[in-house]
């Protein structure tokens, strides 16, 4: 059984950073395909931020140069270090792991396996 857990998340003013963290249980992520997505209410869930099982990475243009994806091998836990935040980062981000992510790193429809979500909150 997968199991993908977000934490990280909170309220932050308009500037600030914020680092989420997706500790993943039931299997090695090394060989998958991991994520960070969103969703703000009344909107898509959307790919943020991405890497493969070689580190290759692929960022949304809205969060490139701001947001930074990493993946701990070891400790089976993905990171997503949230710089420079804007009002429009505000939604629940979800991280997902998948073993082929056929849709691309940023398509929701590739993925299997989902974490509950943290919120992320932006204040001005």
């Amino acid at each position: 059984q997968v199991q993908l857990a977000e934490s990280g998340g909170g309220s932050v003013q308009a500037g600030g950073s914020l680092r989420l963290s997706c500790a993943a249980s039931g299997y090695n992520t090394v060989v998958y395909y991991l994520a960070w997505f969103r969703q703000a209410p009344g909107k898509e869930r959307e790919g943020v931020a991405g890497i493969d099982p070689d580190g290759n990475t692929e960022y949304a243009d809205s969060v490139k140069g701001r947001f930074t994806i990493s993946r701990d091998n070891a400790q089976n836990t993905l990171y997503l270090q949230l710089d420079s935040l804007k009002l429009d980062d505000t939604a629940m981000y979800y991280c997902a792991a998948d073993s082929l992510a056929l849709d691309g790193l940023l398509s929701p429809r590739g993925y299997h396996y989902w974490g509950q979500g943290t919120q992320v909150t932006v204040s001005s």
